[in-house]
């Protein structure tokens, strides 16, 4: 648009730079959580830990470790089991033992509710097994046995030197403090609607429950706080509360997120917008499985949005173009997923092998618009001709075109390539 005599012409430029990438970690205490030699760190110290937990019948402990086994390799860091029979706690150790043969060190994490207290005083074996307890303060018993129960964790939880999340949950919130708080809401001039006072329940209770362990004798660094809820604007209000009011690290989650692509967006939603500003320790995405489903796929999520977020680096990202009309052929649609599964799986060696290359771009581009371009700006990248382009694929490295693939064997000749450049770039010699 032309500006006509006198007009002010809008400006182009910025008085200040566009703020770029997260927010300053928010400062923390630090928990360290440990199994053997294998030693995990929660807290503004330390990264923001990635953890799952399993579905099967803990008191089943082979399925059990299998599947602790399975979260681990595809990179849960730390790992939680329900603990709620005695026939449970009774295998705990078990589970442990079976870990450890396989070379797994993953720490365990023992989830307790209603009779936790009972449970970890009569397998003293299984509050030794694990390496942290969640405890939620709102389900350790009836309103005159509470406190004495919650005592019985925490001083179990001190007796063998184990840290404690104390997890408030929405659906199993502590009745006393709720109550205290709706009478306290009812005395004001302009009372809270009944949202706000649940938030404000559950950010009390967490932070109460902690002081009170502290008072009990659990060490202050020894503490994370959760408190979780099922609505985006919820988690984000509650968390960013929490984190104004106390310097515990936080575990934050969607709980109940839902399955699919629901669970999976709530979920990212609300952990980006909570990550962005700096706050959140370790967390976990609560996704529902489909039937027979990859129990494992919650963990992949949840170091997808730390990745997008540019807070820590798992596996070579690739970048694909979502197709058009000009790619009537699916290959590069199969190209690309062949070669993403290709990097994830190859990530158990890879991240010890060939140091660094957990930060690699690929791209798989399925024509000429954007392709080329794409694939410069990528370590590595191919892009694929498409409807009535030639039938030849270029590849880049490091910006250079070097060669071009064609015939019936461009996916196994493009996979090689990218074998042969991990190798050269990030191994030894490298």
């Amino acid at each position: 648009m032309t500006a006509h005599a006198g007009e002010e012409r809008p400006s182009t430029t910025h008085p200040d730079p566009m703020p770029v990438g997260p927010g300053q970690r928010r400062r923390t205490r630090q928990v360290v959580v440990r199994w053997d030699d294998n030693q995990v760190l929660i807290g503004s110290d330390g990264p923001v830990v990635v953890q799952s937990m399993t579905n099967t019948d803990t008191a089943e402990a082979i399925a059990t470790a299998i599947q602790t086994r399975a979260l681990a390799k595809a990179g849960s860091e730390l790992v939680r089991i329900t603990v709620n029979t005695p026939a449970a706690a009774a295998e705990v150790p078990a589970i442990r033992e079976q870990l450890d043969r396989m070379g797994c060190k993953v720490p365990l994490v023992g989830d307790f509710h209603y009779n936790g207290h009972k449970l970890l005083h009569d397998f003293p074996e299984c509050a030794e097994a694990l390496s942290k307890y969640r405890i939620n303060p709102g389900n350790v018993g009836s309103s005159a046995k509470r406190d004495d129960n919650y005592r019985a964790m925490v001083e179990a939880a001190c007796r063998h030197g184990k840290p404690v999340r104390i997890g408030v949950n929405w659906g199993s919130l502590d009745q006393s403090v709720l109550a205290r708080l709706m009478d306290a809401n009812s005395a004001r001039a302009q009372p809270w609607d009944a949202q706000a006072v649940m938030r404000e329940a559950l950010v009390t209770s967490a932070i109460e429950s902690a002081q009170e362990a502290e008072r009990i004798g659990l060490p202050g660094d020894a503490i994370v706080l959760s408190a979780k809820v099922s609505n985006v604007q919820d988690v984000v209000a509650v968390y960013t509360e929490l984190a104004r009011r106390c310097d515990y690290p936080l575990h934050v989650g969607l709980t109940e997120a839902g399955m699919g692509s629901k669970g999976i967006v709530a979920s990212s939603a609300a952990l980006s917008l909570l990550l962005q500003q700096g706050i959140g320790d370790t967390i976990r995405i609560s996704l529902t499985p489909e039937p027979g489903g990859d129990r494992s796929k919650e963990v992949v999520v949840a170091q997808e949005i730390l990745q997008s977020l540019g807070l820590r680096s798992f596996a070579p990202m690739v970048v694909a173009c979502p197709g058009c009309g000009r790619t009537s052929s699916t290959f590069f649609q199969e190209l690309a997923d062949r070669i993403q599964r290709y990097l994830r799986e190859q990530m158990p060696v890879w991240s010890t092998q060939y140091p660094g290359v957990e930060n690699m771009n690929v791209a798989v581009m399925g024509c000429i618009v954007n392709g080329p371009g794409e694939s410069k700006h990528a370590d590595i990248g191919i892009s694929l001709p498409g409807a009535d382009e030639s039938p030849v694929a270029p590849v880049y490295i490091d910006g250079e075109r070097t060669v071009t693939l064609k015939g019936d064997h461009i996916a196994e000749e493009f996979q090689a390539i990218v074998e042969n450049y991990v190798e050269r770039r990030y191994g030894a010699k490298a």
